[in-house]
């Protein structure tokens, strides 16, 4: 198991403690006043964002995705050619610096697009303030990653009149997430807490495997495994995995395949666990089932994220990583 010691010496800049806040971080968020927003008729929304701001976009595309909104997320430079000026173009950078997302916000605003721009200050901030786009400051707490239930609960407060979802499925998500904590936090550090065994589970690059709608979850969980605990990951679709990404099984073992199912998954797609599940046996695979909790989209995405969060960070503190530094990434950006 960990102990604090562990978490004391290699977690340097504390980023489980924020971690253990995130609740009431995001019960912030909602007390916190806002503008009535009136954009109109708008069909057509686009989440524009890299990395933990990215994965904000596309946990509000699988809000929306039961909806006649047309919503994409864009994770690059450049609109794609469906977007005019009836758009609305949502731009999210917790820097406020991200070049991509900063391309994609010039660009709006040369199409005249509706705009909605989110972000810690930066180069976006002043962009905003110089052609006057509807910009929203919100602070970051420890880096963009750990900030996610700030800008996420910030922005569906604002969006609130366009989501098929309402304050009492938000309140419930929050209620969810504060059970959680309770079972995955750093005030249970027992062999009771599922985060911690997934985690000292985890001994190989792990393959992650999702069903429709809660693609989300999986990305988030890529990504944190990628940036905290510095090591390689996969996401994968189920359905499609079915048609292609099992054959490998057969041959190689050396991935751990973790399977993200929702509490109420199509009948379909309940289906194809249990077969993909029955080949893992017969080849002598072995497998994680994580399950979302139940209730709306949001809770179920929201929860997921806290978890597998809490799992990279508790992967990185058994490897004797320290989590915060993405060195990598920085030399990466002093490039460009």
């Amino acid at each position: 198991m960990i102990e604090f010691e562990q978490i004391q010496k290699y977690d340097s800049e504390n980023m489980l403690k924020i971690y253990d806040f995130w609740p009431e971080m995001a019960y912030q968020q909602l007390d916190m006043d806002s503008n009535e927003l009136n954009l109109g008729e708008c069909s057509h929304i686009i989440f524009a964002g890299m990395g933990g701001s990215g994965s904000i976009g596309d946990i509000f595309a699988a809000i929306l995705s039961k909806t006649n909104i047309h919503v994409e997320v864009v994770k690059g430079y450049v609109l794609p050619k469906t977007v005019n000026s009836k758009s609305l173009v949502i731009t999210i950078s917790i820097s406020g610096n991200t070049e991509e997302t900063l391309s994609i916000l010039s660009m709006a605003n040369n199409l005249k697009c509706k705009i909605l721009a989110f972000s810690d200050g930066g180069k976006m901030e002043q962009y905003c303030e110089k052609n006057n786009i509807n910009h929203h400051k919100i602070e970051m707490k420890h880096s963009p990653r750990s900030s996610f239930p700030i800008f996420l609960f910030s922005i569906l407060k604002i969006l609130e009149p366009f989501l098929p979802i309402n304050k009492n499925d938000i309140m419930d998500s929050l209620q969810e997430l504060k059970k959680q904590r309770d079972k995955i936090g750093t005030n249970n550090l027992t062999n009771t807490n599922p985060a911690i065994s997934l985690a000292e589970w985890i001994s190989e690059i792990p393959m992650i495997y999702y069903p429709y709608g809660l693609q989300a979850s999986a990305i988030r969980f890529k990504n944190s495994l990628q940036e905290n605990a510095k090591i390689h990951a996969i996401s994968e679709d189920v359905i499609e995995a079915c048609h292609n990404g099992i054959v490998p099984w057969s041959k190689s073992k050396n991935l751990k395949p973790i399977l993200i199912r929702g509490k109420d998954d199509y009948f379909k797609t309940d289906q194809r666990w249990e077969i993909l599940k029955e080949y893992f046996k017969k080849e002598g695979v072995e497998y994680k089932e994580i399950f979302s909790v139940s209730g709306n989209i949001l809770s179920k995405l929201i929860n997921l994220v806290y978890f597998f969060d809490y799992v990279s960070i508790y992967v990185a503190i058994l490897s004797e990583t320290d989590p915060t530094p993405v060195d990598s990434i920085k030399f990466v950006k002093d490039r460009l």
